[in-house]
C-alpha cells in the first residue's frame, strides 16, 4: 500500500493541481513530482535543486500546470533531455526517434536532468535553458555525449542551449500551431459559448473506446470460448455475491464497501475484478449470461475480436450505449482518432464497438446517435425538432436514429461553400479525408497529439469534394478491408511429404509471425513473413508498409495479433 502524504499532496493541489488545465491530474501525484514540491517548498525563496526524472513534465498534456508553477515559482530552470522513451519508441517506431534509455533496460520511460534555481536577486521572468541529447542514439552514445559537455558551463561554452519561451498554453516544447484555434473542432464536452465561432462543435456526442478491465475474459476470437469463458466468470461472480450476502446481510453500506477487498476471491482463473464489479457486489447485484451482449468489436487495428458489451462486466462504457446501444443491432460508422497525450496521431473509421487501445487513447465520433425512444417522451419540447426527419426506417427496437453531426457543424459548412449543396453525410466523410492529409498532420502535429482535432474548412470548393470523395474510398477500404481484393503476392507451402494438408487447423495454426531474414546481416526482409512452418508469404511489397496507423503499419499489426 502507497504511504500517504496528505501536506505534501495538499501543496501539489493548491498549486499544480489548481493550475492544470486537464481533467485528469493523477500523474500529478507521482512519486517524482511530489520530490520536486518537496524540495522547492523546503528551499523557500532561494537555493539550488536539482533531479534526474521521468522527462515526461516537458511534454504531457497533464503536466501544464506544473509548468505553469515552474515558471512562477524559480527564476531559471536548466533542463537537458536524455530521452529514450522506450514506450514511445514501441508505439511510434518509425518516428519517435527517442533513441535508447540512458539506464538501459533499467527505465522504460525517458529521462531529464534539470537544475531549478531561485534566486530572489534576479528580476524578470523565469529563464528556462534547453538542451536535446539528439535523435536516435544509442546508451553508449548519449553516456559520451555527457561526458564530453562535463556541467552546465559545458553547454553553454559550446552555445547549445535554446531558450524556451512558454506559449498560452504553458507547452514549452513541441508548442501548437495557434491558427489550429480558428478551426472548427470535432467535439466539446465543456459546454462552451455557441457564439463564439471557435466554440462551435462538429460531432454533437464522442466517446472513448470501451474499456473492460478483464479483457482476457470479455475479448476472445473465439465466440465460443468466450460464451464459455464468461459463463463461468459470471457464475463464479454470482457465487461470490450469494457468499458476501450471507455473511455481511444485516451489514450497513459502508460497513460492506470497506470490507469488500478483503473478503472477494482474487482467484485470477475465475475472475477479475475491478473497482466497478465490486460495487455491484456490495449492492448485492446478480447477474446473467445474456446472448444479446455477444457483438463484434475492433480489438486492435484490423482485428475483430468477439466482445462481452455488458454495463456490469465492462469497466467503463462511456457513451457507447448511444453508439452501439447494448442488446441491438444497429448500424454505425466511427471515426476514431487517437487521445489526447498519444504519442502520434492516428486515425481509423469502423462499423464495429472499439475498444480504449484499438488505437491509443481512442475517442470516437459517430455518424449516428440511437436513443432511448421511452426517454425521449420525457424531453423538453424544445428538443423536439431534433427528431422531426425520424420514420419508421430509423427506429429500430424502441430506439431513435438521428444524426451525431451538429446543425451548426452544417451551417458552418454551407457558410463556406455557399453555391454548393453539402450533407452531413458529405461532412462526415471530409473530415475523414481531411485527418489524412499529410500536410495537415504535419503542420498541426504537436496540436493533434494536445488536443482533439479542429476541422478547416478549404480554400477551394473543389478541394472540398476532392477530401470528401477521398474519405469516402478510404471509409470503404477500411472498413470493408476483408473484402478487398488481395494483393498477388506468393504463398510457399512446405514440403508435402511432411506436411498433413488435410489437417487444415495444424496446417494454418499459428504461433507468432515473422519476418524473414537478410542473408548475412542482421536486417529483416519484409518483403517475406514466415506465416508459421508450414507457410512462408513472399513478394510483399514495401510500399505495404507505408500505411502506418497507431505507429506502425496496418500489415505488423495483423502479424502481431494473428496468433496463439
Amino acid at each position: 500500500k502507497n504511504t500517504p502524504y496528505p501536506i505534501l499532496d495538499d501543496r501539489i493541489r493548491e498549486t499544480y493541481a489548481t493550475q492544470s488545465k486537464v481533467t485528469n491530474i493523477r500523474a500529478l501525484y507521482d512519486s517524482y513530482i511530489r520530490a520536486i514540491r518537496w524540495a522547492s517548498d523546503r528551499i523557500d525563496n532561494a537555493g539550488v535543486i536539482g533531479f534526474v526524472t521521468n522527462g515526461s513534465f516537458l511534454d504531457a498534456n497533464s503536466m501544464t500546470g506544473l509548468r505553469k508553477c515552474f515558471v512562477k515559482e524559480f527564476s531559471s530552470i536548466y533542463v537537458l533531455n536524455l530521452r529514450g522513451d522506450i514506450r514511445k519508441n514501441m508505439t511510434n517506431k518509425e518516428n519517435s526517434q527517442e533513441g535508447q534509455n540512458i539506464f538501459g533496460s533499467g527505465s522504460m520511460t525517458g529521462i531529464a536532468v534539470t537544475l531549478f534555481i531561485k534566486n530572489p536577486n534576479t528580476s524578470g521572468e523565469c529563464k528556462i535553458y534547453y538542451h536535446d541529447i539528439g535523435d536516435n542514439l544509442t546508451t553508449k552514445d548519449k553516456l559520451i555525449t555527457i561526458e564530453r559537455l562535463g556541467s552546465v558551463s559545458g553547454i553553454t561554452n559550446k552555445s547549445s542551449w535554446r531558450m524556451i519561451i512558454p506559449n498560452e498554453h504553458d507547452d514549452w516544447i513541441n508548442q501548437r500551431d495557434n491558427s489550429f484555434a480558428n478551426f472548427l473542432t470535432l467535439g466539446d464536452k465543456k459546454g462552451n459559448n455557441k457564439k463564439k465561432e471557435n466554440n462551435k462543435k462538429l460531432f454533437e456526442i464522442y466517446s472513448c473506446g470501451l474499456k473492460t478491465n478483464r479483457d482476457v475474459w470479455a475479448y476472445n476470437s473465439s465466440r465460443e470460448c468466450l460464451v464459455k469463458n464468461m459463463r463461468n466468470m459470471i457464475a463464479f461472480y454470482n457465487s461470490e455475491v450469494e457468499r458476501f450476502n450471507d455473511v455481511y446481510s444485516h451489514a450497513n453500506r459502508k460497513t460492506r464497501v470497506k470490507t469488500v477487498n478483503d473478503f472477494v476471491n482474487t482467484d485470477e482463473k475465475k475472475i477479475s475484478w475491478s473497482s466497478s464489479l465490486k460495487e455491484e457486489l456490495v449492492r448485492g447485484q446478480f447477474s446473467e449470461f445474456e446472448s444479446d451482449c455477444l457483438i463484434q468489436s475492433l480489438y486492435r487495428p484490423f482485428t475483430q475480436q468477439w466482445l462481452y458489451y455488458n454495463r456490469i462486466f465492462n469497466e467503463r462504457v462511456y457513451q457507447m450505449p448511444r453508439i452501439f446501444p447494448i442488446g441491438k443491432a444497429v448500424e454505425n460508422r466511427v471515426i476514431h482518432v487517437t487521445g489526447i497525450g498519444a504519442s502520434n496521431f492516428s486515425v481509423l473509421m469502423n462499423t464495429d464497438i472499439p475498444s480504449l487501445d484499438s488505437i491509443e487513447k481512442c475517442q470516437c465520433f459517430p455518424r449516428y446517435i440511437y436513443e432511448d425512444t421511452e426517454s425521449l417522451k420525457n424531453k423538453n419540447e424544445k428538443q423536439s425538432h431534433l427528431f422531426t426527419y425520424s420514420t419508421e426506417a430509423n427506429t429500430t427496437a424502441g430506439l431513435q436514429k438521428r444524426d451525431a453531426i451538429t446543425d451548426e457543424g452544417l451551417a458552418h459548412f454551407k457558410d463556406a461553400y455557399p453555391s454548393e449543396t453539402i450533407t452531413k453525410d458529405d461532412l462526415f466523410y471530409y473530415v475523414y479525408g481531411l485527418l489524412h492529409s499529410e500536410d495537415y498532420r504535419t503542420r498541426y502535429a504537436h496540436n493533434l497529439c494536445k488536443e482533439l482535432p479542429r476541422i478547416p474548412c478549404v480554400k477551394s470548393t473543389d478541394d472540398f469534394w476532392k477530401f470528401v470523395t477521398a474519405g469516402r474510398e478510404l471509409g470503404h477500404l477500411h472498413v470493408n478491408y476483408k473484402d478487398v481484393e488481395p494483393y498477388p503476392v506468393t504463398f510457399k507451402k512446405g514440403n508435402p511429404k511432411l506436411t498433413d494438408i488435410s489437417n487444415s487447423e495444424k496446417l494454418y495454426y499459428v504461433t507468432e509471425m515473422k519476418f524473414a531474414k537478410i542473408k548475412n546481416s542482421k536486417e529483416k526482409d519484409k518483403s517475406t513473413v514466415i506465416y508459421n512452418s508450414n507457410i512462408t508469404i513472399t513478394d510483399i511489397p514495401l510500399e505495404a508498409y507505408e500505411y502506418i496507423v497507431n505507429g506502425k503499419p496496418a500489415l505488423e499489426w495483423v502479424m502481431g495479433r494473428q496468433c496463439v
